[in-house]
């Protein structure tokens, strides 16, 4: 998972998290949990994309953008090396992870 400041980038949103599921289903969960989270929060209304596929789910949390992948469709569109993130430093702590 990474977090991406987007500062300064972009006006659609603040901050953007990038992170990977196993599976199509194990998106959708993700994806439902996380507004279930925000809703419990007190959060505004959340926009999902993307459930019906499960590849990529997009949940727009208004100021947050989250983009849950499936690992190769991660890998195909690199959304990382699209807004510049370094990613060597994510690399090391998945390793480490493993």
């Amino acid at each position: 998972m990474v977090s991406i400041d987007l500062h300064g980038k972009t006006l659609f949103a603040d901050n953007m998290v990038i992170a990977t599921g196993r599976s199509a289903r194990h998106i959708g969960s993700i994806a439902s949990h996380l507004v279930e989270k925000v809703k419990k929060a007190g959060g505004g209304p959340c926009h999902v994309e993307g459930l019906a596929q499960g590849d990529w789910v997009l949940v727009d949390v208004g100021d947050v953008v989250v983009h849950l992948f499936r690992p190769e469709v991660r890998e195909f569109y690199n959304l990382e090396k699209m807004w510049s993130v370094d990613m060597s430093a994510h690399n090391l702590a998945e390793r480490a992870a493993i």
